[in-house]
């Protein structure tokens, strides 16, 4: 009898200590209003939606434009070049691009030491080249300047085959490159490049493969 008793009276202890450690929690509501037919309704939020612009970059795969910069030629010191491209966006890393530049080379580091000596004549000193480049975009992204603009950019990769004229020459010439194209608006584009012309030269009686290193900025546009 006595052990049915105890176990009533826990019972009901621990009935009383639930009712008071919920006492003070209350039942979610929901915010509710009457339609004019007396309907309850849900009350939405009001969210000011923010408007978001999309880049209008133009469905283009060409693109062309000029570019100059500085070419130096490997035993006659940094010159002036000036260029065109034209590409062609095989896809949306992949590209096919063209160029044909031309520069004029200065004295060579033995004309400077000894003036009497002519190593190239007027002609001889013009450097002209043309290229066959393949393209990857390595790093597609924006590039932020201040609080509200960002223009779309991409690094890029190159790798291709030319020929240079030079010293009243044709060379076969491999080059290879780096560069980085920002869109400054939807149909124009800003670029700038370093790239290395290399092809094997006798000029001064032995046979060695010539760097010559250039770096260029230019525009283009697609079309």
């Amino acid at each position: 009898m006595e052990t049915r008793l105890c176990s009533v009276l826990l019972a009901a202890a621990l009935l009383a200590g639930c009712s008071w450690f919920h006492r003070g929690e209350q039942a979610p509501t929901q915010i509710v209003a009457e339609d004019p037919q007396g309907q309850p309704s849900v009350i939405e939020p009001q969210v000011n939606r923010r408007d978001v612009k999309t880049p209008k970059i133009k469905a283009k795969d060409f693109e062309v434009g000029a570019y100059f910069g500085a070419l130096s030629i490997q035993d006659f010191g940094t010159n002036p070049v000036y260029g065109i491209r034209l590409a062609y966006h095989v896809s949306e890393d992949i590209f096919v691009e063209g160029y044909a530049a031309y520069s004029k080379a200065g004295q060579s580091s033995l004309e400077e030491v000894f003036p009497q000596i002519t190593v190239l004549s007027s002609s001889g000193r013009q450097f002209t080249y043309y290229d066959l480049d393949v393209g990857y975009n390595v790093l597609p992204g924006e590039i932020f300047l201040g609080r509200g603009r960002a223009f779309n950019s991409a690094l890029y990769v190159t790798f291709g085959i030319g020929d240079v004229k030079f010293a009243e020459q044709d060379h076969f010439a491999l080059n290879f490159g780096v560069g980085a194209r920002i869109l400054v608006t939807d149909w124009l584009a800003l670029h700038m490049d370093v790239r290395d012309h290399i092809f094997e030269s006798n000029l001064f009686g032995v046979d060695k493969n010539v760097d010559n290193i250039e770096g260029i900025l230019g525009l283009t546009t697609f079309f």
